[in-house]
């Protein structure tokens, strides 16, 4: 596939995260993908393998965060690499902390489906809406 092609195919991919159609989302990505989430100790990071596991990291994104805002911005593609840079904003259901961050996320593809998924995220803001603050604990 060209990298124009390549860049619609992710792009169909945020249009069906948009829509809620994880199921179709996960028809865009190979049987073995490679799902990168970046965050050490945080609830959703990990690696996640294959469709169940994707399914599994959007359930689990689905019951800890509420997304009031997610933008992809721009688009860069060179070979079987796709760039994102973006931005979103949410909070975290069980403390009601927002955070924000910009992010970066890098698709593979290869014949025609997504094979690797990572993204490069502001963890600390992210962690710190997982945490309750002091006075709301004491």
């Amino acid at each position: 596939m060209s990298a124009e092609e390549n860049v619609q195919l992710v792009k169909n991919g945020y249009a069906a995260f948009g829509r809620g159609d994880i199921q179709g989302l996960l028809g865009l990505l190979s049987e073995d993908v490679e799902w990168e989430i970046p965050g050490k100790g945080l609830p959703l990071a990990g690696t996640y393998l294959g469709h169940d596991g994707v399914a599994r990291f959007f359930q689990k994104l689905g019951e800890d965060t509420e997304i009031a805002a997610f933008e992809p911005r721009e688009f860069l593609a060179q070979d079987d690499q796709v760039v994102v840079i973006g931005s979103e904003r949410g909070s975290i259901r069980a403390t009601n902390r927002a955070f924000e961050t910009n992010w970066v996320m890098v698709f593979t593809v290869r014949g025609g489906k997504i094979i690797r998924f990572r993204e490069f995220a502001d963890t600390l803001a992210i962690a710190n809406a997982y945490v309750a603050t002091a006075k709301a604990a004491s």
